[in-house]
């Protein structure tokens, strides 16, 4: 059987990366001092490289600012649903 999944922080695959970015040291190096495999670091080395243009665009922040918008959207209605399924539950107890 196949123990949990290791579960990683963002500001660790963050320290991670950038230290993969610098080359100090060898991804192998890396693997070993945090012990991690190799391929894990390739993984978010590569995924910090993709992202690092849209940091200064402007984007990151806009879809923070949409993700943030549809969030409210849908508490908002996730509390005017259960406040009409309160409502419906009260008029069928008055039923029974």
């Amino acid at each position: 059987m196949r123990g949990k999944r290791k579960q990683y922080t963002t500001e660790f695959k963050a320290r991670v990366a950038l230290a993969a970015i610098k080359g100090e040291r060898t991804i192998n190096e890396l693997a070993a001092h945090y012990e991690i495999h190799p391929n894990q670091i390739t993984k978010w080395k590569k995924e910090a490289m993709a992202a690092l243009p849209h940091i200064f665009s402007g984007k990151i922040q806009a879809a923070d600012a949409a993700a943030e918008s549809r969030e409210a959207n849908l508490y908002e209605e996730i509390g005017r649903l259960k406040f009409e399924l309160d409502w419906l539950k009260k008029k069928l107890d008055r039923w029974d």
